[in-house]
């Protein structure tokens, strides 16, 4: 077993399957106790699939307890950061993976839709960030590792919800990082592509998303869970409020949002002077209007 996060703590989101199940048992292969949250059960033996996950990484000879709870509600937050608190004394990182999805075009999108995926992702990493940062600022030391996605920062179709609560994870890690810097806090983003069984609700209506799900099949959900180790460790101590990306074995650095252009009109600008000579000027920096998969183009290795 290896040592790289020896002694560490980590409560991990959404760790009863896909993503999360590979950086919970990849978090205890190398030396970290870790706290399995989930709400869901397993459909033959309605068996919670957090306890499943915490027993597999015991019969491995790795520490783990099970956190059934919803990071969408407050409280329950609280619920898994204490119980983290009860089993080992103190907490070291949170993995911010927990989601869903209810992908709908924006015209179709229902209140339900947008509220369920927002509160899970967005509210849940909030929720899980601050439950557990007056530990972290008390022992002047912590880290976050929250997930976003490539929807988020490069736009996808029929993905409002899941887009803009995956951008605002960015936007909050970011502040986190600042707000928490002083204290020994770091924060980062990974944007994982994986064939998992949220990624499975994509429909293979269209050819583009017949494409993109063959793409998908081929990208291993334990290859995220390398960076997120890495980035719990102490050899991480220098990286905060940074957005990377795991592909297959592809790591990437997202950069981040800055002027692109600047104009300057001594009289100032009326619309008339913005269409003739602003816009212009500007139409040749344009970011793409392009789903995610655009970006990606070429096949993951």
């Amino acid at each position: 077993m290896s040592t790289f996060v020896q002694d560490k703590v980590v409560v991990v989101t959404g760790a009863g399957s896909g993503i999360g199940r590979d950086i919970a048992r990849a978090f205890a292969a190398h030396g970290a106790s870790v706290v399995v949250n989930d709400l869901g059960k397993d459909k033959e033996t309605g068996q919670p699939t957090a306890q499943q996950v915490a027993e597999e990484i015991r019969r491995d000879g790795g520490t783990a307890v099970a956190a059934v709870e919803s990071v969408s509600e407050w409280a329950a937050a609280h619920r898994i950061v204490q119980a983290t608190l009860d089993n080992f004394g103190r907490i070291d990182c949170v993995v911010n993976n927990a989601g869903i999805v209810r992908d709908r075009f924006i015209f179709n999108m229902s209140e339900e839709e947008w509220r369920a995926v927002v509160d899970v992702h967005l509210n849940g990493s909030f929720f899980m960030t601050r439950a557990a940062a007056q530990h972290f600022k008390s022992q002047q030391g912590g880290s976050y590792v929250h997930m976003t996605s490539s929807s988020g920062l490069f736009g996808n179709l029929g993905q409002a919800n899941y887009a803009a609560a995956k951008l605002g994870i960015v936007a909050l890690s970011k502040s986190i990082a600042l707000d928490m810097a002083k204290f020994g806090v770091r924060s980062n983003c990974i944007a994982p592509w994986a064939w998992t069984a949220m990624t499975a609700t994509i429909p293979a209506d269209t050819a583009e998303n017949l494409v993109r799900i063959d793409k998908l099949k081929k990208m291993e959900s334990a290859k995220i869970a390398p960076l997120a180790v890495y980035l719990a460790s102490e050899q991480a101590g220098h990286v905060s409020g940074q957005i990377f990306g795991a592909r297959g074995n592809e790591l990437y650095l997202f950069n981040q949002i800055g002027i692109a252009r600047s104009m300057h009109r001594g009289e100032g600008w009326t619309p008339q002077t913005i269409a003739d000579h602003g816009m212009p000027a500007f139409e040749a920096s344009f970011a793409r209007n392009a789903p995610s998969m655009a970006y990606t183009p070429w096949d993951p290795v």
